[in-house]
């Protein structure tokens, strides 16, 4: 018997597929932006792999992703080379770089790439810009499986105010669903598993429509149903439209729900808020993201053109803070530094199992209280225990606390502190934390002698 929600059905020649079934759990993995910026390489998507799959898949790290430019042959940085020619197929699709990405040349694209990846047991992601390149419409490149060219289906005044590659996809256009059909048979072909779609669900950029892209995404929704491969669809960036929550839960596996994300403390102060009015929108499959990362090694990019390369300016602290709020949350984890120099403190606080459990066995998670600078969050684990998180936003140290029969639990109860391993009886019915500024501890709760829950 089929089991349709975890495969597909044929609907006529397209195959509608439970895009849920395949990001279950908030996907986790590393993504090139922070350090390389546009510069990343095949060697450098190569040795994160590899060091992924040696030190990170058996905590649930799989996915690598090639994030913007890498059809741009002379990208550098985090800087753009505006009206740069582009590598390009003869049907509008643009191809990777072979000066950065060898394996590319004869026409191969991502596939030998991918195949590494795949056989490392980890899962390969690329980047795209919504809509089509600039250069194919001027030059009006024909449109795979269609009478149209890239010129009739472009919407010209449909334009990212900080890329120059590409115009927006007018969807009413003879044509425009062909060639997003032709984009992801050709990443299908290749092997990718999640593709990250940019300038597509911000606000900032579109005042006069704050959801303009909503037909591309989806025409993008329904080109990755009619290839048939199971592959991640996170938008980007953010923020995402509140309102527009069913619509992007429709057709997204991932959208930011912030502009990118950096390694400054007021960024992470402002993700509380956003992270407490999108949390009635968690599910399985559907999943708002709070962006990567930035721990580590950041900015690095190509030599000459690293004057920003540096360790994570987060402290110790802020670093803890935020793994706690992404974790309770349950946004996607996308780490954002150079995996090869990651130090033992970092990749400890990656590695912790028991704070990782949450992404995958967590739910109901909410923001019990803020009082002033003092957050404090709650959730459930699928085995009956409680995990409890506080927060300490302000620049002093406290010992917030919160009356344990409130989450519903009376008596005597185990308390296990998840990033320090402690663990003791708590008996009074409150449990406390003392915090260092920018701090954050997160407890387990669960039965113990005479305890109720």
């Amino acid at each position: 018997m089929l089991d349709t929600e975890n495969y597909f059905f044929k609907k006529g020649k397209v195959r509608i597929m439970n895009k849920n079934s395949y990001a279950k759990t908030p996907p986790m993995g590393w993504n090139s932006w922070d350090c390389y910026g546009a510069s990343v390489t095949e060697k450098i998507l190569k040795q994160n792999a590899d060091y992924m799959a040696e030190h990170l898949k058996s905590y649930g790290w799989e996915y690598i992703v090639c994030d913007i430019q890498w059809y741009e042959p002379e990208a550098k940085g985090h800087a753009y080379n505006h009206f740069y020619p582009l590598e390009m197929d003869e049907y509008a699709r643009l191809i990777p770089a072979v000066n950065r990405f060898p394996s590319a040349a004869g026409g191969q694209g991502f596939a030998p790439i991918s195949s590494y990846i795949h056989g490392l047991g980890l899962k390969f992601g690329i980047h795209i810009m919504r809509g089509i390149p600039r250069q194919a419409v001027h030059a009006a490149t024909p449109i795979k499986g269609s009478h149209a060219t890239a010129r009739t289906i472009a919407h010209p005044y449909s334009l990212c105010p900080w890329n120059t590659d590409m115009y927006g996809v007018n969807p009413e256009a003879e044509g425009a669903q062909a060639y997003y059909d032709s984009l992801f048979e050709l990443y299908a072909q290749w092997g990718v598993d999640f593709v990250k779609v940019d300038d597509i669900c911000n606000t900032e950029y579109k005042p006069h429509d704050p959801y303009s892209a909503r037909k591309e995404i989806e025409m993008i929704r329904a080109a990755i149903d009619k290839c048939g491969r199971e592959i991640v669809l996170s938008l980007s960036p953010g923020p995402a439209v509140l309102s527009e929550a069913a619509h992007l839960a429709a057709n997204a596996n991932m959208w930011r729900i912030t502009g990118d994300f950096w390694d400054n403390w007021p960024q992470l102060y402002a993700m509380f808020e956003k992270c407490d009015q999108w949390s009635p929108y968690v599910k399985e499959g559907c999943w708002p993201d709070c962006d990567m990362l930035p721990l580590g090694h950041l900015g690095i990019n190509t030599p000459g053109y690293d004057g920003g390369s540096r360790f994570t300016n987060f402290t110790r602290e802020e670093q803890r803070t935020m793994m706690t709020l992404w974790c309770m949350f349950r946004s996607p984890l996308m780490m954002g530094g150079e995996l090869t120099d990651l130090d033992e403190w970092t990749r400890k606080l990656l590695t912790n199992r028991k704070v990782l459990r949450l992404l995958g066995h967590s739910s109901g998670a909410r923001q019990l209280m803020r009082t002033g600078d003092t957050v404090i969050w709650s959730s459930n684990d699928e085995d009956g225990g409680k995990y409890l998180a506080f927060f300490n936003l302000s620049n002093a140290e406290t010992k917030p606390g919160f009356p344990l029969n409130h989450l519903g639990i009376r008596g005597a109860c185990r308390v296990e502190n998840l990033w320090d391993g402690t663990e003791r009886e708590e008996a009074s019915g409150r449990l406390e934390a003392e915090l260092k500024p920018h701090d954050a501890a997160l407890f387990k709760l669960t039965k113990g002698i005479g305890g109720e829950e």
